[in-house]
């Protein structure tokens, strides 16, 4: 699924493409259920560009049971939420997963089955874990608000716009050379002012979390996204790939554009949560 804006900059292919991206995340978690089907779809196309990705080096992971996995885990964590089935039902999960070493068993052509069952579990880990920890913050209340993930998305982006142009215009001193060449100390400084500020607006806005959580979250999406971006580029680098897709013009593929959901959604649930609990 390989979409192009011809004849456009690649500033401009961003921008088109980032809009049009936002509005569709935003519409769709105006209603539960329509933010069910956009995040089950993300998360789909994400494993499978991962896995497609792990393929090109020679691997041989279980793409369409990985990715089935990953889709069960999702549903499975959003019915559990949503209308509080017994948690033993995650037990469901664990079944799944022991079944790859079946599968690769009958493999005739995998010379390292048991690096790929790995590889497979990677997918699961990396993409589907952190995509189906948002349904917990999702229902966090007892019943459907989005306040913590339209806040999150708001803050990724508003890091990524900031430190984006920021080292675009300012950017002299590298932040990770040897993984992210074009990253910026000025870049990532950016990113947190303009994120800091959007925390405080959506404290205006989205009530469920207090103005000091939020900044909380700010810091932890400029820190922890900024890993995940680090991450990605490593996962590409090792692969000798430049982007992990063109689905989405000017950002490369649903890899690219969400890798900063990726590591930053565990540690933004776990705050969350654990606040909650305080």
């Amino acid at each position: 699924m390989d979409w192009k804006l011809t004849g456009l900059s690649e500033l401009q292919q961003r921008v088109i493409a980032a809009l049009v991206g936002a509005v569709i995340i935003l519409g769709a978690l105006m209603y539960e259920w329509t933010y069910f089907i956009v995040f089950f779809f993300i998360s789909m196309f994400t494993m499978l560009e991962f896995y497609k990705l792990l393929g090109l080096a020679g691997n041989l992971p279980l793409r369409t049971f990985g990715t089935a996995v990953g889709l069960v885990l999702f549903t499975l964590t959003f019915m559990v939420e949503k209308y509080n089935f017994n948690h033993e039902l995650y037990y469901l999960v664990f079944v799944l997963l022991s079944t790859a070493f079946v599968i690769k068993l009958y493999s005739k052509n995998d010379e390292k089955p048991f690096r790929n069952v790995a590889y497979t579990y990677l997918g699961i880990i990396y993409v589907a874990v952190p995509f189906s920890l948002l349904n917990t913050a999702v229902f966090m209340k007892g019943f459907y608000s989005n306040d913590v993930v339209l806040g999150s998305m708001f803050l990724i982006w508003a890091s990524d716009t900031g430190a984006y142009f920021t080292g675009k215009a300012f950017g002299k001193h590298k932040l990770f050379f040897r993984v992210s060449p074009k990253k910026t100390w000025e870049g990532s400084i950016g990113g947190t002012v303009l994120a800091l500020i959007f925390a405080y607006i959506i404290s205006l806005f989205c009530t469920d979390l207090q103005l000091w959580q939020w900044l909380c979250i700010a810091v932890i999406i400029v820190v922890t996204g900024t890993y995940g971006d680090l991450v990605e580029s490593l996962f590409k680098r090792s692969l000798h790939v430049k982007d992990s897709g063109s689905s989405i013009p000017g950002h490369g593929g649903f890899l690219d554009r969400f890798d900063s959901l990726l590591l930053s959604a565990p540690f933004i649930i776990a705050f969350v949560r654990l606040v909650n609990l305080l």
